[in-house]
């Protein structure tokens, strides 16, 4: 199936139906957003003299819908001006455009009949050979087609996006019964290629794959709370980032995607899966009655399982609802000695077993909770999917768990997962027994770089397919590891291209990783023909290693202080001027340091998932990794003629003034950060290595030559330092900022105007880099820059001061 899409049809502007419809827009496609007319007037609208009969009145739902979607946080697009590829209107007067889409989605409320209703009236408009799905959670696909024509049921299908669109990467496809193969494998590979997702190919089974095993997880932890007497913070701690899962856990997970949601699909369960060996775990405990009887919905309406209440005196805080007496009481402060013991291990995938192990009420927790995730995985094969690495897929991209559910039983081992079975009373499905005969003991192995899962059907370990287009640095590292030192590994991505993968502390870069870079470019510069610094991480890097820089400054060792700001500018400008292409691949937080890095590149790849920012002013410094003298040369060269010159370099010092963090990718354009024409953005970021190494090599092949180093930067001197000084000057006296944020900016404004010179200058990058390492290293003999480090340490956030 040979097929582009140009334009696609959103029926539905709801909250899915708008994410979904900005998430097209995002990735570059027209989209036609369409909902129903309203039957009456709003009081607004009788004031203005409106009739049902105006555009602006029948277009109001679509419209509203739309704008209420823009205006959240976190906002459903990349960049407000791709908002303009989504054009609204209704389903009377404008469902005839349908007969020029490529696809049609339908996002209308979850009910049967309305669907078919929808989905006969677009029938009439439909041209043949148009894609057109629902975007279900729940309703069996294969009634909704049901009396439409041959073509209409061939190129019709299930395709759940998980909410927030734009997020979340679980795309579930689910065929209806006469859904062609080209359709769905067409689907399969747009999802992955053009939507950024990871699409899983579903059956038509209640709740699909994600919802039927997160639901169970949940509401097996529903049932499990009572029968140990645990507290919802309890829960929350246990559930959380020390396994891998959201910093929202469990019941804060819960508040906000809203209880009724989750009821909805638990019901639907329970009603439609008769025959599930833990359907009891499906009805609701009595505190999730309680709750839905009382409208304690989550964040919706104002409390669920957490509640903030506003304090008389204008303070807020946020209590917890007692399980046991209904009632909200003050936060509680949950701790566990096992979790203690996971403290000094970094990689989750080996807290595991120290977890299941643990002797206290968090053991027994993990030991209950895992044994009956264990058996219920097992047994919804065949029944939800034929491979088993597709639930893992679906609860890793929809429920943003790190490890699914038989990874995890891989880090507990086989053996030990069957023991927490027996001893729960439970069964896993019988293939896991002729598995373990066979002599196989785990659920998947790596060989070569390539990830292999057991094949239930065939007895046999088999290749996951779809991999050719990813590099998982995790399996490649243990082959292809080229040097490593504590900070860096640098493996051999093949065709003569290298990746220098970060391993510190939240990729922060101190010494260590500075070493590894500068032995990446040796060694790609000796025997290789290019080099790529990218990982797999949460996060490309959060910055330089601030507690390094505390400690020198505390001691007042200036001088090392000195050659370890040197050594971060030497080495971003070897990125820069070595003798093979270097290209950044940044995703998540890239910041600081991590966005200074990436300014030095030849070229960025960067995930549409970036957020990118010189935000060193939190820290009471400026950038001194290089990123104040580059924000000066990228001014430089956007000076025009005629232009007025001061305004752009005020542009581009602002940026870094108000540490200035880019929400998409797309936004770092517009901040100068990422340069048009130059950088390249993945939406899919488990592509993004495979593309930066692409590029690195296309780069070297096309006669890549080492640029010249830059003497012609323009600095305009004491003119754009007067300007400066009496704009930070207004703002110290508006008490827009502090005494000490002045002090900081006008540091940054004397290397921005290349000092106090008489006439604007042409100067050299190394004049500009020496200016910024003095301004650096003199803000960090300030005690109030002191108190800021001390305080993002201890904290994790800026102080003002």
């Amino acid at each position: 199936m040979n097929k582009h899409i140009k334009k696609v049809a959103v029926i539905g502007s709801g909250i899915m139906g708008s994410g979904i419809a900005c998430h097209f827009a995002n990735i570059g496609v027209e989209v036609l957003l369409l909902d129903i007319v309203p039957r009456e007037l709003t009081d607004r609208e009788k004031a203005k003299g409106l009739s049902l009969e105006d555009k602006v009145v029948r277009n109001r739902l679509v419209n509203d819908s739309l704008t209420a979607s823009l205006k959240s946080k976190p906002s459903p697009i990349y960049h407000q001006d791709f908002a303009r590829r989504i054009q609204t209107g209704n389903l009377e007067d404008d469902i005839a455009k349908v007969g020029k889409v490529d696809w049609i989605i339908e996002v209308v409320v979850e009910r049967l009949d309305i669907k078919k209703k929808v989905f006969e009236n677009l029938e009439k408009y439909r041209k043949p050979g148009t894609l057109i799905t629902s975007n279900t959670s729940g309703i069996p696909i294969k009634f909704m087609s049901e009396g439409r024509s041959d073509d209409f049921q061939k190129h019709f299908c299930g395709t759940h996006f998980f909410n927030p669109a734009r997020y979340l990467k679980l795309f579930e496809i689910i065929p209806g019964p006469n859904t062609s193969p080209e359709v769905l494998d067409f689907l399969n590979g747009y999802g992955e290629k053009f939507l950024g997702k990871t699409s899983v190919v579903a059956k038509d089974t209640p709740a699909f794959i994600g919802n039927r095993i997160g639901i169970f997880s949940i509401q097996s932890l529903f049932h499990m709370v009572k029968e140990m007497d645990l507290t919802v913070e309890e829960v929350d701690k246990l559930t959380g980032p020390v396994i891998g899962r959201p910093k929202s856990a469990t019941f804060r997970t819960v508040d906000v995607v809203g209880l009724d949601t989750l009821v909805h699909v638990a019901n639907g369960i329970h009603d439609n899966c008769k025959k599930d060996e833990r359907l009891e775990l499906f009805k609701l405990p009595d505190f999730i009655d309680t709750m839905m009887k009382n409208n304690w919905l989550g964040s919706k309406t104002g409390q669920g399982f957490y509640n903030k209440i506003r304090n008389a005196d204008g303070s807020s805080e946020i209590k917890t609802l007692d399980l046991n007496t209904m009632e909200y009481r003050a936060n509680k402060r949950a701790s566990f000695a096992t979790l203690e013991l996971t403290k000094t291990i970094d990689r989750v995938a080996d807290r595991f077993k120290v977890l299941v192990s643990g002797k206290d009420k968090a053991g027994e927790f993990y030991r209950k909770s895992f044994a009956a995730l264990f058996a219920y995985v097992s047994h919804r094969i065949p029944e939800i999917t034929d491979e088993l690495y597709k639930i893992d897929d679906a609860m890793k991209a929809g429920f943003g768990w790190e490890h699914g559910p038989f990874q995890i039983w891989d880090a507990v081992g086989l053996e030990k997962g069957l023991e927490m079975i027996k001893a729960e009373g439970l069964e896993p499905a019988a293939w896991v027994h002729d598995m373990k005969t066979a002599g196989i003991t785990s659920f998947y192995a790596v060989k070569e770089g390539s990830t292999y899962y057991y094949d239930i059907p065939k007895k046999a370990v088999e290749k996951i397919p779809g991999q050719d287009a990813f590099i998982i640095l995790d399996n490649i590292r243990k082959t292809k590891e080229v040097f490593k030192n504590s900070g860096v590994v640098i493996e051999d991505l093949g065709d003569g291209i290298l990746n220098v993968e970060f391993q510190s502390k939240m990729n922060t870069i101190g010494g260590d990783v500075l070493a590894g870079l500068n032995k990446g470019i040796d060694l790609a510069e000796k025997d290789f023909q290019g080099l790529v610094v990218g990982n797999q991480a949460a996060n490309f890097s959060v910055g330089a290693n601030i507690g390094m820089i505390f400690m020198m400054a505390v001691e007042q060792e200036y001088d090392e202080l000195n050659m370890a700001i040197k050594m971060f500018q030497d080495t971003m400008m070897r990125m820069r001027y070595s003798s093979i292409p270097t290209i950044a691949a940044p995703h998540g937080m890239a910041l600081g340091g991590g966005c200074e890095l990436s300014l030095h590149a030849d070229k960025v790849v960067a995930a549409a998932e970036t957020y990118m920012g010189l935000v060193e002013f939190g820290v009471g410094v400026i950038p001194g990794g290089g990123g104040s003298k580059e924000m000066a040369l990228r001014a430089s060269d956007t000076f025009k003629k005629n232009d007025v010159e001061l305004n752009v370099l005020q542009e581009y010092f602002l940026t870094i003034g108000m540490a200035k963090v880019s929400t998409s990718a797309y936004e770092a354009f517009d901040m100068g950060i990422l340069q048009k024409g130059k950088d390249v953005i993945v939406v899919n970021k488990d592509r993004q290595i495979a593309i930066a190494k692409s590029h690195a090599k296309l780069m070297a092949e096309t006669g890549y030559t080492q640029p010249p180093k830059r003497t012609d930067v323009k600095v305009l001197g004491k003119q754009a330092l007067g300007m400066f000084l009496v704009g930070t000057d207004a703002m110290q006296v508006g008490k827009y900022i502090s005494e000490h944020d002045k002090k900081i900016a006008n540091k940054l404004a004397y290397v921005m105007a290349g000092g106090d010179l008489s006439e604007a200058t042409l100067v050299s990058e190394q004049y500009l880099l020496d200016l910024e390492r003095e301004a650096f290293l003199s803000l960090c003999t300030e005690r109030k820059t002191l108190e800021r480090i001390q305080h993002m340490l201890k904290t994790g956030k800026p102080l003002r001061n």
